[in-house]
């Protein structure tokens, strides 16, 4: 489904060129969950962001279905993203005016949708809570309304970018085991630096220095 082939980021720091990530072959198949690990600064989520289309490589090339990423368009990679691709963050990126389910709705507000919000809040255990607002929930809460947005519209594959790092230890592997189980066959990639996050993952892939080093399965 997604393949990097020798994938490097630069940035140039007052004239000097620093790697987010060097030369990273990557290939991720339908119905993986891949785990990647490592420290901060390691370049993990710059990888994240590499294989989403969020960020375009300064060499190589990202493959979605065989479509090479960096030839779209910013509004071709764009629609990737929505209709294609979930994502759920480090903190969760809420909008303080609109309720948990208008949340979850705000990126694809067909009203054909709203039943299958309503239902993945059922699940997630947030029934109760999809006419609250954000500042009227914990954090634990909001991460789930985060990863039922992900979940809207069963996507192809779910990005999760330290998806717990915000959380307390038990709610961050609730969040994990739901972000796993409710993922249908969609494959997930997950960005962290805790490995017991990564509990039933197909494969781990451990990052240092902006490259990849070991896999592990």
């Amino acid at each position: 489904m997604i393949r990097l082939d020798s994938v490097s980021l630069v940035y140039q720091d007052h004239g000097r060129e620093v790697f987010a990530c060097r030369d990273v072959d990557l290939n991720v198949k339908e119905g993986e969950f891949v785990g990647i690990l490592g420290p901060s600064g390691s370049g993990k989520s710059s990888l994240l962001y590499l294989a989403s289309g969020l960020k375009i490589p300064t060499q190589g090339s990202v493959f979605w279905q065989n479509r090479k990423l960096g030839d779209l368009s910013d509004s071709e990679r764009a629609k990737v993203r929505l209709n294609d691709f979930g994502f759920v963050f480090q903190y969760p990126f809420l909008i303080g005016y609109l309720t948990a389910l208008e949340n979850i709705l705000v990126a694809l507000p067909d009203q054909n949708r709203q039943a299958e919000a309503e239902a993945l809040l059922e699940t997630l255990g947030l029934s109760d809570q999809k006419d609250r607002y954000p500042h009227q929930m914990s954090g634990g809460q909001k991460q789930r309304v985060c990863v039922a947005r992900a979940l809207l519209g069963s996507p192809k594959v779910v990005f999760a970018d330290e998806p717990t790092a915000a959380l307390d230890h038990v709610s961050g592997r609730n969040v994990m085991q739901l972000l796993n189980q409710h993922r249908g066959s969609g494959a997930l990639i997950v960005v962290t630096h805790d490995p017991v996050m990564l509990e039933g993952a197909d494969r781990i892939i451990r990052m240092e220095d902006g490259q990849t080093f070991s896999e592990e399965k």
